[in-house]
């Protein structure tokens, strides 16, 4: 049975639990600094699998994964580039999603489709910002949609897609952009943009002309 929570009404005890309950691999559906994701623990396969399977997602599609810090960025990834870098200190914390070259044997490769990548953005506030601090994980977050259908920032839609198939939905109203992250990948010296979302390409291109 899904535990349905407005996001005014969560306290701390409440936090904790669903901190404790993703850190086991619940799912639960939270409002991301962008539209709304569903999400678990990034290091847990069999969740993660199950965050592909109630979505309908096909598994070569990568998931993005949510931190909190840096040290949790660190833990995941094998190195930061100058350029990734460059890139962190203009748009982190913010919509913007990096692929980064992950540490082996750290996350499962399933949340990569199976490549030596990760995509991470980092956050310091909200909802999805208290669930990583309450978990101590970082959580995977595609949009919490069935695939095919449109981006999760309606909750009567998100209600009626998820309802019964997650641990919690929590509830912070609707959200009134479906404009999802930007993804970049770093190549060479080379900025690449696999999709263009609340971040534009004129941002990024002014921020690497500024050495």
């Amino acid at each position: 049975m899904t535990k349905y929570i407005r996001e005014d009404e969560i306290s701390n005890d409440n936090m904790l639990e669903i901190g404790r309950d993703v850190r086991e691999g619940k799912i639960v559906v939270f409002k991301t600094d962008t539209v709304y994701g569903i999400g678990t623990n990034a290091f847990d396969y069999d969740a993660c699998k199950k965050v592909y399977e109630i979505k309908g997602r096909p598994e070569q599609k990568p998931l993005c994964v949510l931190v909190s810090d840096m040290l949790m960025l660190d833990s995941m990834v094998d190195c930061i580039s100058s350029i990734e870098k460059k890139l962190i200190d203009a748009f982190w914390p913010g919509p913007l999603t990096i692929k980064f070259r992950k540490k082996e044997g750290v996350l499962p490769d399933l949340i990569s489709a199976g490549d030596e990548f990760v995509r991470i953005r980092l956050l310091d506030e909200g909802i999805a910002y208290n669930i990583i601090k309450a978990s101590g994980v970082p959580i995977v977050a595609p949009s919490a949609n069935i695939t095919g259908n449109p981006t999760g920032i309606k909750i009567a839609n998100i209600l009626s897609e998820l309802n019964g198939k997650v641990d919690y939905i929590l509830d912070s109203g609707d959200v009134s952009s479906d404009v999802t992250s930007t993804i970049v990948e770093v190549v060479g010296e080379e900025v690449i943009i696999i999709r263009e979302g609340k971040i534009k390409k004129e941002e990024i291109d002014e921020v690497l002309a500024n050495n």
